[in-house]
Formats: structure tokens, C-alpha cells, sequence
């Protein structure tokens, strides 16, 4: 593991009444990097994760408090059992029972990327909070409405006060909280990590084997680095539903040359995460493949890398699938699942 240590305590001065005060140590926590990851991309210097703000991350994740029913939180779409996505969902349920119009993608490994959602809607996970909050379908709410909320709980103050140096109650100091959950949310030991680092563990059968070949032949491209993404936009050929009129990257940039590109997701965790693409429109990995193999459609903006001289798409037999169905399986992280760090009880 290569590891960011921190090992400064700050302690702050907390009032308990007029003339008594507490010390409260708040510790910095250590990030582990896994030895065959990227750097981080999250600017740690800038929102350091301590003991007391993970803490009150974590309890604003799971708190409806920050929907306008008070009823969808966080962790509502973004179940640890399915490595924070909402598995068997084809959208995301909000507010109301309402539907958004996309899959709920997975927040692990987040640090570790540039740009968020389907869209790449924004370029700092501090803001990625943002759009779910706001989105009326999803928890509906304002910025300014979850503040007032959290200004009005007196346990909230306490804590916003004990997580930070300057202790207001405010977006900033929101925001960073939730971060602060987010950034050590690092799904690492699957046993392909296990047989990538040598541990113990990762030892894999012949036909996990041949689908890790086959899969670095004829998926690595899009699926890059151990991350399992490489945190580009891409057309991958998904006909378009013509019922969202959903054009992807080009809602953000405006430019017709983004039409239909949707951000490249991570595999890790892949087997639990069904259903899959953007819009949740296929609810086995065997259907993705047989998309990848005779379903695609061509279009300006399709991917180069799935054009050859044969045509379109990726050609791959049912040995091939059988494989990479195999590998699939060796990227789930059962540690990372059943983490209790992460756990809303």
C-alpha cells in the first residue's frame, strides 16, 4: 500500500458552559493508496479527512434530512450491498416516489477521478453533492434549505463545530464533510488485487485467467488501470432512447460532437451492481456482452476504438464471454462491501 499519513491531531476548544471547555482531539485519518492504483486525484491538502469529519460525513450521508420529504438521504440510492449503487433499480427513486432517468452509478474509488456523474455535470467531488440534492426528482431540496435544517439541530452544531476549525454550520463545511466519507470510500481488495499484489488469496482458476486475457485484449482500452476506468466520455453505441431524449456529455458541453457519450464506468464491484449502462436498460452482464457483440449501433460520435474493418462492436465467442464473465466475479470486494466504517448502522 503506498499511504498519505497524517499524523497532527488538532485539537479545538469546545464550550460547555460559560466558564468550562473541553478539548476535543480530532484526529487525522490516513489514506490508504493500494500499490497498484493511480494517484489520487482529490486534493487531500485542501479537505484533509479527520476522525470527527468523516464522522459527520457519514451521518449526513444517511440522513433524509437533506431531501425535502426528509425521507431520501444519500445512502437511500447508494447501498453498501451493491458497493453503493441501487442495485435491481433501472433509475434512481426520489422524492415522492418519483424516477429520475438514470442509473445510479457507484461512489467508490471517487478520489481517485476528475470528473462525476454520467455527464461529468461537475470536476470536483466537493460539488458532486450538489446535483442529487437539487435534482427535483431525486431529493428535491436546496442548498440553502439543508443548511437552515442543520443550523436548527443542536447535535449538527456540535459536530460541524468539533469537525472543523472554523465550525459554522455552513455549505462549505457540508460539503467537505461529505468528501471526507467519500474520499475513504477506496474499494481495493478484490481478489484480482489480491493476484495482482501477490497476496494471499488470489489465486485464480484457469478460466479466470483467460478471462483477464481476454479482457485486457478486447476491454482495457475503455476500462483502463486498475481502477477499471479510464475517466473519459464515450460513445459506446447504445441505440438511444428516444423516450429520455438523453444526449449525455453534450447537456454539459453543448457541442453536438458529445452527443451520446456517457462517462466510462468502473467494473469494480461490477457483479452487483445491476442493472447496467447509463439508463439501466440491461439487467444481466451476459446482456452487455451480447450488446458488445451484435447489438451496437453506429452513429458521428461512436467510439473509434469499437469500429474495425469487420464493422462495429466487439466480437467475442462463448468461450470469450464465458471467461469474462468469470473475471467479472473476481472484481467484487467483499472487504469493501461489508465494511462497517461505511455501514449506516
Amino acid at each position: 500500500m503506498k499511504y498519505l499519513i497524517w499524523v497532527l491531531l488538532s485539537v479545538f476548544l469546545v464550550s460547555c458552559s460559560d466558564d468550562d471547555y473541553v478539548a476535543i482531539e480530532n484526529t487525522l485519518l490516513t489514506i490508504e493508496v493500494p500499490d497498484n492504483f493511480p494517484d489520487l486525484a482529490y486534493d487531500i491538502e485542501a479537505n484533509p479527512p479527520t476522525q470527527l469529519g468523516f464522522e459527520l460525513g457519514k451521518k449526513l450521508f444517511y440522513d433524509g434530512k437533506l431531501s425535502s420529504n426528509g425521507f431520501i438521504s444519500c445512502g437511500f440510492c447508494h447501498e453498501q450491498s451493491s458497493a453503493f449503487t441501487h442495485h435491481g433499480h433501472q433509475f434512481s427513486h426520489g422524492v415522492d416516489d418519483m424516477e429520475g432517468t438514470r442509473n445510479t452509478p457507484t461512489i467508490a474509488n471517487m478520489a481517485f477521478f476528475n470528473e462525476f456523474a454520467w455527464d461529468g455535470a461537475t470536476s470536483h467531488l466537493d460539488l458532486f453533492p450538489i446535483i442529487p440534492i437539487t435534482n427535483e426528482v431525486e431529493m428535491g431540496e436546496t442548498i440553502t434549505g439543508v443548511i437552515n435544517k442543520l443550523i436548527a439541530d443542536n447535535e449538527y452544531q456540535q459536530q460541524f463545530e468539533n469537525a472543523f476549525e472554523e465550525g459554522s454550520v455552513n455549505a462549505e463545511n457540508f460539503l467537505k464533510a461529505l468528501s471526507q466519507f467519500m474520499v475513504m470510500m477506496i474499494s481495493s481488495n478484490s481478489k484480482y488485487d489480491k493476484y495482482v499484489r501477490n497476496e494471499e488469496g488470489g489465486e485464480l482458476t484457469e478460466t479466470e485467467l483467460y478471462g483477464l486475457q481476454v479482457f485486457q485484449q478486447k476491454c482495457s482500452t475503455c476500462h483502463a488501470t486498475d481502477l477499471f476506468a479510464d475517466g473519459s466520455f464515450r460513445n459506446n453505441g447504445l441505440p438511444p432512447n428516444v423516450q429520455l431524449n438523453d444526449v449525455g456529455r453534450a447537456e454539459v458541453s453543448g457541442s453536438d460532437n458529445d452527443n451520446y457519450k456517457f462517462k466510462v464506468p468502473s467494473l469494480r464491484n461490477v457483479a452487483l451492481t445491476a442493472p447496467y449502462m447509463h439508463d439501466g436498460r440491461f439487467g444481466s452482464l451476459e446482456s452487455v456482452l451480447d450488446f458488445y457483440t451484435n447489438g451496437m449501433v453506429d452513429s458521428e460520435t461512436l467510439d473509434d476504438s469499437l469500429r474495425t474493418e469487420e464493422g462495429i462492436g466487439i466480437a467475442l465467442n462463448d468461450e470469450e464471454k464465458e471467461g469474462l464473465l468469470a473475471f467479472f466475479e473476481i472484481l467484487t470486494d467483499e472487504t469493501f462491501i461489508n465494511d462497517e466504517r461505511f455501514s449506516e448502522y
